[in-house]
């Protein structure tokens, strides 16, 4: 019995393109969409993680992340540049954070960088009235008010 030529050559033919659609499908570009599985506030506790153990580059890109969702993230910039004494990232960081999130403690954090660099005092006193309008109850925000306001006067504010 002989080969039929015909069905050699269309097996010939099945196997070339199947061996062709194998080796260009392994290179096809394929869009991949990631979704994070953390939230903005799982971000911030990860980089205060990161903070507590002074892997500061580690805690910048969470906050960072948290920041795009979350306003109050940018407290958390402020006050890791602060700690680096970054002054001028700081000051940066809680004036987003005051202008996109409100929270008194930007603004009290914002004053004592200005009482503790000994600049804008008469800016620093104004937040730190503005924190504590923002929030009566924080002995903090008061002490911190008094200090600016001590030292303003001349006084030792300890």
């Amino acid at each position: 019995m002989g080969e039929n030529p015909l069905l050699d050559t269309y097996r010939k033919a099945v196997g070339l393109t199947l061996i062709t659609l194998l080796l260009f499908s392994c290179s096809l570009p394929r869009i991949i969409t990631l979704k994070d599985p953390l939230t903005s506030e799982e971000h911030i506790n990860l980089g205060q993680g990161y903070e507590s153990r002074d892997e500061y580059g580690p805690a910048l890109e969470q906050y960072e992340i948290a920041g795009k969702n979350l306003p109050v993230a940018y407290l958390f910039i402020g006050n890791l540049y602060f700690k680096k004494g970054d002054y001028e990232s700081a000051e940066a960081a809680y004036e987003n954070a005051i202008k996109k999130s409100g929270d008194p403690r930007a603004y009290n954090n914002l004053a004592w960088l200005y009482y503790t660099t000994g600049r804008e005092m008469g800016k620093a006193e104004e937040l730190a009235r503005k924190a504590v309008s923002l929030s009566p109850a924080s002995e903090d925000f008061k002490d911190t008010l008094n200090k600016i306001r001590k030292k303003i006067a001349g006084g030792n504010p300890d």
